[in-house]
């Protein structure tokens, strides 16, 4: 399989790729989300994985950032590099992958890029929507508003199938004060919304997932469940695990005592 055949074969499902860009309408009243997010051989998962499985995933990663915001999906790119270990049936496996969960969530393939490399990489850039000045943010978080979580946690060891709240995150519209997926461990993510919106958090409890421990619900990355706040008066989903407090900018406690910040950061991660 070269290029151009892949190209001509998924033109058979996705009609607006073809071109140096895809011609997609904007949709009116609406403020446009644009989120992108690597799925790496050896960091996001094992060569033994499924190929379906790696590229439900790789979807899934960047549809949780859109779930965040409370948007719509509207339009995907996926963008790989091949391994030498690849072939055409390992393609045709990714892409039924990428293709369940596009269905799903009503996502149309626009395109992407191909290229080769030492290990397989993906790169999937989603496009979506949100009504305008809706989108919820990290910013907005109070002294006084709840903290939730849309389900329970445990990190990647226990998560074998991410599920994109993309539900979740449209029903906190206008509802939310602040709002962010948890894709490297709620002790690192609730510090990113907490210092975004200039407040403390305190946790009381957490959801753990079957099996988990509380320190991996902590720190473990990939639960991709949504993390937000609302005022106390506001009904939404999910379960309750705490407060937003008057405090250091960023500072997480549990139970009151101060959680370190050890959720995975790619950054403190290279080999």
């Amino acid at each position: 399989m070269n290029e151009d055949t892949l190209i001509r074969k998924l033109r058979r499902r996705a009609p607006l790729i073809g071109d140096d860009c895809a011609v997609v309408p904007s949709p009116a009243n609406e403020d446009l989300l644009f989120t992108t997010d690597f799925t790496i051989e050896g960091v996001h998962f094992t060569r033994e994985a499924a190929a379906a499985e790696v590229g439900y995933k790789a979807v899934a990663r960047s549809l949780s950032d859109i779930a965040a915001m409370g948007g719509r999906p509207r339009y995907c790119l996926v963008s790989f590099a091949l391994a030498p270990w690849t072939d055409q049936r390992w393609i045709d496996g990714f892409y039924r992958g990428v293709h369940k969960l596009l269905r799903k969530t009503k996502t149309a393939l626009a395109g992407g890029d191909t290229s080769h490399a030492s290990q397989f990489v993906t790169d999937v850039m989603v496009c979506g929507s949100v009504a305008t000045g809706k989108a919820l943010l990290r910013s907005g978080a109070r002294p006084g508003d709840l903290l939730y979580v849309s389900g329970p946690l445990g990190g990647w060891r226990h998560k074998r199938v991410i599920v994109p709240r993309l539900d979740v995150g449209r029903k906190l519209i206008g509802k939310a004060t602040a709002c962010m997926d948890i894709s490297d461990g709620i002790s690192l993510d609730l510090h990113r919304l907490a210092a975004a919106s200039g407040v403390a958090a305190a946790i009381d409890s957490l959801p753990l997932l079957d099996g988990a421990t509380l320190e991996q619900a902590l720190h473990d990355g990939e639960d991709y469940e949504l993390l937000y706040t609302a005022p106390a008066r506001v009904r939404v989903p999910g379960i309750r695990i705490g407060s937003i407090v008057k405090g250091k900018p960023g500072r997480v406690s549990f139970r009151g005592k101060t959680v370190p910040q050890l959720g995975y950061d790619h950054f403190q991660h290279r080999s």
